[in-house]
């Protein structure tokens, strides 16, 4: 079999096997949120309520069916793309929800993943082709420390140094409260407020910004720090590379332009991997900020014990999860010869 039909097995492969991995985050997530102690009644009724108001609840929102009858019917609304309606925001469906506060977890992910790559590959750079050296110390110990730090603790903590005693970002939200927030575009916004041409705004959203993506993006960084460092040490002691010394090219051309390259090339791959590692940090992250995001209210919804919403939600993600590690595959596939399947 040639490299092209392997490949096209694979990719045929990983697609079939997509919907089962879906179903699986599907089933697993429904049966914990109903192993959980609570009862959405008391979390919408309150617990004083009459109990004769709450069996009337649990019978309009088909609790007190079989479980086997529970998850029956939402399967087959799932098959219809059907989330349900949210318990605790007025009937609110939950594809609304996700329209309304996917964008500011979007702008807070992308933001947090570009610093993590770029500070994980400058560091790891730097300790690999300095072996033995204090960058080469400095890079290990901050892989360590970047991995090992609690989310919320590295948030609450930044939050305590740069807004509360610093003063030079805010302590919450996307936007100041007392002004108006961009257009709504792509609901993202720093790219709204350039499409508007509005860059007051774009340096707000910038600002209010730059504090959880950061702390995000650092405490990720680490993953990647390794990776690079880890593959360009053995990079840079491979054949090709002796040889190119051997002609007399500079080291920071062989260092760029032949070790790092395919040193790089893990990194697709742990990109996937990263990928539920931000979404987990982002809850984290968002509830510390008060970031208006799809993560902060999935908390929310959680606290309420709003079934629907907390499903959707989650196999949104999942969605998502799964949609990614596809294309990683797919795409380091192609990027590396090397590989076969």
């Amino acid at each position: 079999m040639s490299r092209s039909q392997a490949l096209q097995y694979y990719i045929a492969s990983r697609l079939l096997l997509a919907p089962l991995q879906l179903l699986t985050i599907i089933t697993i997530v429904f049966l914990l949120l109903r192993a959980t102690p609570g009862d959405p009644a008391d979390a919408i009724l309150g617990g004083r309520a009459p109990e004769a108001a709450k069996e009337e609840l649990r019978q309009q929102l088909g609790l007190n069916l079989p479980l086997w009858l529970q998850y029956g019917n939402y399967l087959v609304n799932l098959l219809r793309f059907d989330l349900g309606t949210s318990l605790t925001s007025r009937g609110q469906d939950v594809w609304e929800i996700i329209r309304q506060y996917f964008p500011a977890t979007v702008e807070l992910a992308v933001c947090s993943m570009a610093v993590a790559v770029i500070v994980g590959i400058v560091a790891g750079t730097l300790s690999a082709s300095r072996p033995g050296t204090y960058f080469d110390l400095g890079g290990r110990l901050f892989s360590i420390i970047t991995y090992a730090l609690p989310m919320f603790w590295a948030g609450m903590l930044l939050q305590l140094i740069f807004s509360v005693q610093l003063g030079w970002f805010p302590t919450s939200n996307r936007f100041p409260p007392n002004l108006p927030a961009p257009v709504s575009i792509t609901g993202l916004y720093t790219l709204d407020s350039l499409l508007t041409g509005n860059f007051t705004q774009f340096l707000i959203s910038v600002h209010h910004l730059t504090l959880p993506s950061l702390t995000l993006g650092i405490l990720l960084s680490g993953i990647f720090e390794r990776i690079v460092r880890v593959n360009l040490t053995q990079t840079l002691k491979a054949d090709y590379v002796e040889a190119a010394r051997a002609r007399g090219i500079y080291e920071n051309k062989i260092l760029v332009s032949h070790a790092l390259k395919n040193a790089l090339i893990p990194v697709i791959t742990v990109l996937g991997l990263t990928f539920a590692s931000l979404l987990g940090g982002a809850i984290l992250t968002e509830v510390t900020f008060s970031w208006p995001g799809l993560a902060n209210r999935l908390y929310q919804a959680i606290s309420d014990r709003d079934y629907p919403t907390v499903q959707g939600i989650l196999v949104f993600f999942g969605a998502i999860v799964v949609t990614a590690s596809i294309l990683i595959d797919i795409l380091n596939a192609y990027v590396d010869p090397r590989i076969r399947y």
